[in-house]
Order: structure tokens, then C-alpha cells, then sequence
């Protein structure tokens, strides 16, 4: 019996159509990197529907392949649930086959319960309407069923004790993220260590960083600030990160330990309440 072919995404279709009119163009990709000034990486990953060009890059690229506006026009019509800087990020991490995260003082995204996510909205958006929230929130929420499909991606959560203590929503809503963490470490979907404050100063005090490999594609990183973010795809870089995640890890309390802790931290949560 034939294979069943999925649909290509609107993604892939806009990948494919670069791909199809760069070789018409006898152009490489390494070729095409120089007239949009970017890697022949990222020439790679837009071809391949990992990513989307900018919209300065998608004019470049009309630029270089003499298409006339055609890939600028329809970038408009692939517009993001995401916040520009971490729409390329949601749709790298479908693909990944390992991810390594960090939480500093908040859980990640990936890993918040509906409560948690709620409440970190709400903090951020003081004007927010209840449509508004409810959107971020299902949104944030999606992100989080990749997970539902073992064995992969392979997920390491690296978390400072300060994301466990600091009580975002009240016990209620900490008792149960800390509860959803402890479950899936122990049913082996992700590898969890923590950062004890007695550790002290560590490699990733000073910002996140968020590591992304994959089968088929050189591996990247993000790392994150107040409304903004940067994809990083030079190899250097990426194993510059890499290794400071490393760093950190190596600090770290074993999976064990840190899942000794965490179970501890939800328990006492709980008792909050009661």
C-alpha cells in the first residue's frame, strides 16, 4: 500500500516556490545568501517550510530572483498567531527532535498549565480583555501538545529554584504546574534538573536560552528579552550556547533530586490550601 502523503503547509508551498525559482534562477543557495545578506543556512530552513523570511528579507529575495514583489505579497498572507520574533521558534520546535529549555524565574511555555499561563498574562497585559487572555492563553497552551506524541522531541527542563518558589496565580495554581512537571519527569517525557539557590552564581544567570536540534537541519538557539528575541543559526554561536547550557546543567541537581524537590515544593503548595 502507497504511503500517505501529508498536505504541505502553506509554509512548505512557500519554501518549495523559492526553491523551484532559485533553480530556475541557476542560482545556489550560497548565492542567494549573499544578495539577501544571511547564511545559505537560512536560505535552507526557508526552502524547507522551517522558517519564513522576514519581511526586509522576503524584499531581498524578490531583489535577487527578480520575482517582483511575488514572495513579499505572499509572506502578508502567512501572518503568525506568535509575536514576530518567536513565530519562526513555535514552528521549529514541531520539528525538533531535542529540546533543551531553561526557566529562570517562570516555567516555560511550553511546559504551563492553562491556571499558570493565565495569571502570567494577566500580569503583563493590565488592559487586557477576557478575549484577549483566553486567546494567549489557548495559544500558549498548543504549544504544549508536541509533547503528547512520545518519544520525541527528547525535552531536558533545566529550572532555577527562584521558578519553583515564585507563587504565580497562588498555591493553588503553583501546586498544580509543579504537580504537571513532577508527572512527566517521572513518566520519563522530559529529563528535569534544577538549580538550587545554594548553588549560587551559575553560567546562565545573566538570560534564557532555549537549544533546538534536528534530524535533518544544524541545530539553533534562542535566546529572549522583554518584547523581543533572536534565532540564532551560526554554528559558533549556537555552540557557544550550547556549551553555557552545559555549564549550567552541570551545577545542577541530579533528575532525581530535582524531582525530589519539586514534588516537595507542590506538596507544600498544597498544604497552603487546605
Amino acid at each position: 500500500m502507497a504511503e500517505v502523503q501529508k498536505p504541505r503547509t502553506p509554509r512548505q508551498k512557500y519554501g518549495e516556490e523559492l526553491r523551484l525559482r532559485r533553480v530556475a534562477a541557476g542560482m545556489t543557495q550560497e548565492a542567494v545568501s549573499e544578495g539577501v545578506v544571511c547564511s545559505p543556512t537560512l536560505i535552507s530552513h526557508f526552502e524547507a517550510g522551517r522558517r519564513l523570511p522576514s519581511p526586509d528579507d522576503a524584499q531581498r529575495l524578490d531583489r535577487v530572483l527578480d520575482t517582483d514583489g511575488f514572495f513579499a505579497r505572499w509572506l502578508k498572507d502567512l501572518d503568525s498567531k506568535y509575536a514576530d520574533h518567536f513565530e519562526p521558534v513555535a514552528e521549529l520546535e514541531r520539528q525538533a527532535t531535542e529540546i533543551r529549555q531553561y526557566g529562570a524565574s517562570l516555567i516555560p511555555g511550553l511546559l504551563q498549565t492553562e491556571g499558570y499561563a493565565r495569571a502570567v498574562f494577566r500580569a503583563h497585559s493590565p488592559n487586557h480583555t477576557a478575549e484577549d487572555l483566553d486567546r494567549s492563553v489557548v495559544i500558549r497552551l498548543s504549544r504544549g501538545q508536541l509533547l503528547e506524541a512520545p518519544p520525541e522531541p527528547v525535552v531536558w527542563t533545566l529550572l532555577d529554584e527562584a521558578a519553583l518558589r515564585r507563587r504565580i496565580g497562588g498555591p493553588r495554581v503553583m501546586a498544580e504546574q509543579l504537580g504537571k512537571i513532577a508527572g512527566m519527569a517521572e513518566a520519563g517525557r522530559l529529563r528535569l534538573h534544577v538549580l538550587p539557590f545554594g548553588v549560587g552564581e551559575h553560567a546562565l544567570l545573566e538570560g534564557m536560552v532555549y537549544l533546538m536540534a534536528f534530524d535533518e537541519a544544524a541545530p539553533v538557539a534562542y535566546v529572549e528579552g522583554l518584547h523581543t528575541g533572536h534565532l540564532i543559526d551560526d554554528p559558533a554561536m549556537v555552540s557557544n550556547c550550547q556549551a553555557v547550557y552545559d555549564l549550567a546543567l552541570s551545577d545542577a541537581l541530579s533528575h532525581q533530586d530535582s524531582l525530589a524537590l519539586v514534588k516537595a515544593t507542590a506538596e507544600d503548595y498544597a498544604h497552603e490550601q487546605q
